[in-house]
Parts: structure tokens; sequence; C-alpha cells
């Protein structure tokens, strides 16, 4: 079996540390999805439009080497419980393949990279391969019914401090997705120090945050130069 990407996608998170665990807990989270060139015809995407949401199939490229373990820690139990893998959405797997539900804002056609979806709710890291686009079909993929298992312990967010002195070229839109990114508690289960001092990178800024209880303050945002 040989699978090739059909499009790669631009994200606001070029590091694996801060991509939220799933997708559609941060809303505003963009991405901006482009066919690999084999792919890029505009019948490939007729009637696309139409949908609200799609399907990601995607791979964990930052994981492809390495390996995977019958069990793994879910964050959502702490960390220190141990599950089988294919009973979580561990990126550590035997096949480094991921799934994500994400809105379809728009799909634009741009005059060289030919059609482009804009996505938002994204959990990808930048530069992710897709390997396939499905359209997200509510009467077929949405079951009320399912039981949720382990997961259904709801997400505990922390209350997040950015100072307004902070990141003054900063859009109100990326403020906002940057807080509810930061406010899902990136940081690993196992730590929890209120003095250390942690850093991510999102959307071309360098933050940098403390952690106390459930409160989460920004020290510093730092604009990353291109290049």
């Amino acid at each position: 079996m040989c699978l090739h990407p059909v499009a790669r996608v631009s994200t606001c998170y070029p590091d694996k540390f801060g991509v939220p665990r799933q997708s559609g807990l941060v809303p505003g989270a963009r991405a901006r999805l482009v066919f690999e060139p084999p792919f890029r015809h505009p019948d490939a995407v007729r009637g696309l439009e139409g949908f609200s949401h799609l399907w990601l199939i995607w791979v964990f490229s930052e994981n492809v080497n390495e390996g995977w373990s019958p069990t793994v820690r879910p964050p959502r139990l702490g960390g220190n419980v141990r599950m089988g893998v294919f009973a979580t959405r561990a990126p550590f797997r035997p096949n480094p393949i991921g799934l994500s539900a994400v809105r379809l804002e728009k799909v634009e056609l741009h005059p060289q990279d030919g059609p482009v979806l804009h996505l938002s709710g994204v959990d990808l890291v930048d530069g992710t391969p897709i390997l396939d686009i499905k359209p997200y079909v509510p009467l077929a993929d949405c079951i009320p019914e399912a039981s949720e298992g382990f997961t259904a312990v709801p997400y505990e967010r922390l209350d997040v401090e950015i100072p307004a002195a902070l990141g003054g070229t900063m859009t109100p839109e990326e403020r906002k997705a940057l807080a509810d990114t930061l406010a899902l508690d990136p940081r690993p289960q196992y730590q929890d120090d209120p003095e250390r001092v942690y850093g991510l990178l999102f959307s071309g800024w360098e933050v940098k945050f403390r952690v106390e209880g459930c409160r989460l303050l920004v020290l510093a945002l730092h604009e990353v130069k291109a290049g």
C-alpha cells in the first residue's frame, strides 16, 4: 500500500506543543489547505462548498519514526493511567494516521495554487500532510446516542490573562484563538510547577507563560521574524 499526500496545511501552530488535542476545541484556529500539484484541479472540489464541515485524514508527520506502544497514557486521564492505543487518539500508532472534523470557511480558486480550502477549528501542526478529504455528513456521521468511554470527562479550562500591553499588533481574532489555545493547558499533564515559565509558538508569535492553579498568565509576546 502506497499513500501520497493530496494536500498540506498552513496553520497557526508551527510546533506540536500547544496544538489542541482534538479538532473543534479552538474554533478560531485557522488553516489554509493547498493541494499538491497533481490534485490542483477545480473539478476535484466541485460541490464541496455546499458542506459546512469536512473530515481530514492526515499523517502524524512528526511522529512517523517514533514507533508505537500497545498502551498509552491519555492526557484526559491525567497522564497517569494506561489505555489501549486503539481506545485512544494518541499520535504514536502502528500507522501514524490522524482524523479531524473541521469547519470549511470557504473555497478559494487561487491563480497559482488552484483550489484552496480555508478551514477553522483545526488541531494540526503547520505543514501536516493530508491524505484525503471527505465531507462531513450529519445524517451518517452524527450519532447522538454514542457512548464516550473515558473521554466523557469534560475539558477543564484555565483562566487565561493576556495583559493588554502585550502583542500590540495582534488582531482580536488571533488574541481570542491564542487565549482559547492556552485555556486548554498545553503543558504535559505531569508538570505543575507554578514557577516554571513555558513557551510556545503561535501564528508568528513567541508566547511565554506561567500557570498557577487554574490561572494562566502570559508574561511575554514577541513577534517571530520570518526567515
